[in-house]
């Protein structure tokens, strides 16, 4: 099987230097699989919400080809909400609500048909919750996991133990800082592996992403995008486009991983380009094609007898 992807569902209040948006359709898990679509046919998702989940969010999530079966909706709770307010410079938000609400006591349930996925997304939630679902999976061949300044600061215990469970763990740059206890973001990822992940990706939002393995330092840059609307959920889309990637692809050597990182990179540049996923929503293939190739051209570089 494709991808999994354990993390949330939310609804989100957004407000930015372009415009705003009240309710919409978020989450960590909505974005990776809604992204990770685009490469793989096979995605699916684990997360919960409430009685107050519109049924046409739901209706939109299963028609774009997401297998909701582990979809938990909790008819005595609300749906996670969140709302945040971006500043001119997007790299800088203030959240302005969080509500939990079914959130709070999400306990993820794997479906058992689900358990065997090749890829699994471990999306932003509690170290101890991603426990959970490793737990629950029956010997996946790449696991990926995302984490945040919160977790980092307040469960450093059991996110250490989740780091020694997975394969690659993406973040961003401030996230990698923190979490090594080193401003230097090559010496802070080498310690990121030493504590248990094979692989690091950090992210550097509109710097594009770096990949880092044993052998080997990668980077990509950032599209350049010039009609910026929302980059809420543009990390999470990363994921997804890096998983879907990679799932198609045997062996995830560093040729793989290469190409992955690309992928992540194009379809966030597309999440940014409207609020929520509406982007990710009429893609077409050649669309994303077209993207990656861009990608390519931003990064040719002549060689040396070319220019000397």
């Amino acid at each position: 099987m494709g991808v999994l992807a354990v993390g949330t569902v939310a609804l989100d209040s957004i407000e930015t230097p372009f415009g705003s948006a009240d309710g919409i359709l978020g989450g960590s898990a909505m974005y990776i699989t809604m992204a990770a679509r685009y490469f793989t046919p096979s995605v699916h998702l684990v997360a919960v919400v409430g009685s107050d989940f519109p049924d046409e969010y739901i209706d939109l999530m299963r028609d774009s080809g997401v297998d909701l079966s582990g979809l938990e909706v909790d008819r005595l709770g609300k749906t996670f909400a969140w709302s945040g307010r971006y500043h001119d410079d997007l790299n800088i938000r203030d959240t302005l609500a969080t509500h939990l609400n079914v959130l709070e006591t999400f306990s993820p349930k794997v479906p058992k048909h689900l358990r065997r996925c090749r890829i699994v997304c471990l999306g932003n939630l509690d170290p101890n919750i991603q426990c959970q679902v490793l737990d629950q999976m029956s010997n996946p061949e790449f696991v990926i996991c995302d984490t945040m300044n919160f977790w980092i600061e307040n469960a450093r215990d059991a996110l250490t133990r989740t780091l020694r469970r997975i394969d690659c763990l993406i973040v961003n740059d401030s996230e990698a800082r923190e979490l090594a206890g080193e401003p230097n973001l090559i010496r802070a990822a080498r310690m990121i592996r030493n504590m248990g992940p094979e692989i690091v990706v950090i992210k550097k939002g509109e710097h594009g992403a770096l990949l880092f393995t044993e052998s080997a330092v990668f980077s990509v840059p950032a599209y350049p995008v010039e009609d910026i609307q929302d980059p809420t959920g543009a990390g999470d889309a990363f994921m997804g486009g890096f998983a879907g990637c990679l799932s198609g692809q045997q062996p995830h050597d560093l040729n793989a991983l290469k190409t992955a990182l690309v992928c992540g990179c194009a379809i966030a540049s597309f999440t940014v380009e409207k609020f929520g996923p509406e982007r990710l929503l009429g893609l077409e293939k050649s669309d994303v094609l077209s993207r990656i190739q861009a990608f390519r051209d931003l990064t040719t570089i002549p060689l040396m007898e070319e220019i000397l």
